[in-house]
């Protein structure tokens, strides 16, 4: 099934750290670009982000924000070492009496003193698989979303592609018949133009008309390309290259089939083909 170019995302999550959102959004482009934008805490899990993304997105030019507000439980109350603080008490007393002087503690100064404040840590580690999990069904819905998409624009164009297919019908019935009332027109105009022309230099005339006329060639390989077109849309992978190349060539036997018309109806079926095509050829530039 082919898929979108463009989708949007937003998973939240909690963690015991805090709130987080992953905000993943997508729009066209020849190439795969993702920009990450994370946090500062985050900032190692950049590596693991795009390697995710990279396993599921191969075309498009890709947004992936991570926004995460910090609770205030993950800011723990500082706890006090009393051990710590007695020793460093002692010490400062002990200090006062070598000197013969009366020291006052500040009670600041012993808070700044190493091990006598603690802080319990946060584990990272737990927070890390939360966050990573959070984007991996981020990933999951943004996907569900281009393939959602991607369905619907495949659904327009099949209904292309039979419009092209009515029109070569239409182009293969009539062009015999248009060839034939074309090649007499213009036997009947070169004996009038020229009386007493040799029979069989009108005829090779007119076979050169016809071989000129004759677009049997196209016709077949319009039909060609258009088959192969329905056969990539069922394909379970990125397809949206492929169907850009045979727009390409699908277009370029339109304007050859365009070149030879020689009557109003094969001109005008002509000009329906280029514009069929260019729907699809629109749309293509969806597909990734």
């Amino acid at each position: 099934m082919p898929l979108s170019m463009t989708s949007f995302a937003r998973v939240e999550f909690d963690t015991a750290y805090g709130r987080g959102a992953w905000e993943l959004r997508s729009v066209n482009h020849r190439y795969a670009e993702v920009f990450v934008r994370l946090p500062d805490d985050f900032r190692s899990l950049e590596g693991a982000v795009r390697e995710r993304i990279a396993a599921s997105v191969k075309r498009g030019k890709l947004d992936c924000t991570l926004r995460f507000d910090a609770a205030r439980s993950a800011f723990k109350a500082l706890k006090v070492n009393e051990r710590a603080v007695a020793d460093v008490v002692r010490a400062v007393r002990h200090v006062a009496d070598l000197l013969g002087d009366d020291i006052a503690i500040n009670p600041l100064d012993v808070l700044r003193w190493p091990g006598v404040t603690e802080v319990e840590e946060v584990d990272l580690d737990a927070t890390t698989r939360l966050v990573l999990n959070g984007l991996d069904d981020a990933l999951d819905q943004f996907l569900d979303g281009r393939k959602r998409e991607g369905d619907k624009l495949k659904q327009i164009m099949l209904a292309r592609l039979a419009g092209v297919r009515d029109q070569l019908v239409v182009l293969e019935t009539r062009v015999p018949e248009i060839i034939d009332a074309v090649r007499d027109r213009y036997q009947t105009r070169i004996r009038d133009l020229a009386d007493g022309l040799d029979e069989s230099r009108v005829e090779q005339e007119c076979a050169l008309l016809v071989q000129r006329l004759d677009v049997a060639e196209e016709l077949d390989r319009l039909a060609a390309h258009v088959d192969e077109v329905a056969r990539v849309l069922e394909l379970d992978e990125p397809v949206g290259r492929r169907l850009d190349f045979l727009m390409q060539e699908l277009n370029r036997e339109a304007n050859t089939l365009g070149s030879k018309s020689a009557h109003v109806d094969t001109a005008n079926a002509s000009v329906n083909l280029k514009v069929l095509i260019e729907q699809m050829r629109e749309q293509v530039q969806n597909l990734e």
